[in-house]
């Protein structure tokens, strides 16, 4: 969890619950960084929204900005990603293992 500006707490699993902004981070992880401009042309809204995703997104801290002139170039920082995938790959063995038992019990029969 990530406290912001506003000292509200923006966690990676509310970061990622909007399509959209899973989609901002697909977009980021195939380029080093883009500016806005070149992000919205991705999306059917405009610039002020897609701003306000890439804002949870910051909060979250799941996107860097960084200023360059007048624009503000975004990228990618997947490490807090690794805490969902933590949590996925626990219930991706628990699966496993009860997959394993209803093969035997199956095998058994």
């Amino acid at each position: 969890m990530v406290l912001n500006d506003n000292s509200q707490v923006r966690d990676v699993y509310d970061a990622v619950a909007d399509p959209t902004r899973r989609k901002l981070l697909q977009i980021l992880a195939d380029v080093d960084e883009l500016p806005l401009h070149e992000i919205t042309v991705h999306f059917d809204m405009g610039r002020t929204a897609v701003s306000k995703h890439l804002s949870i997104l910051k909060d979250a801290d799941l996107v860097v900005a960084r200023k360059v002139g007048r624009e503000t170039r975004y990228r990618l920082n997947a490490n807090p990603l690794k805490e969902i995938r933590d949590w996925v790959s626990f219930y991706e063995g628990f699966w496993k293992e009860r997959i394993d038992k209803l093969k035997l019990l199956l095998e058994e029969e």
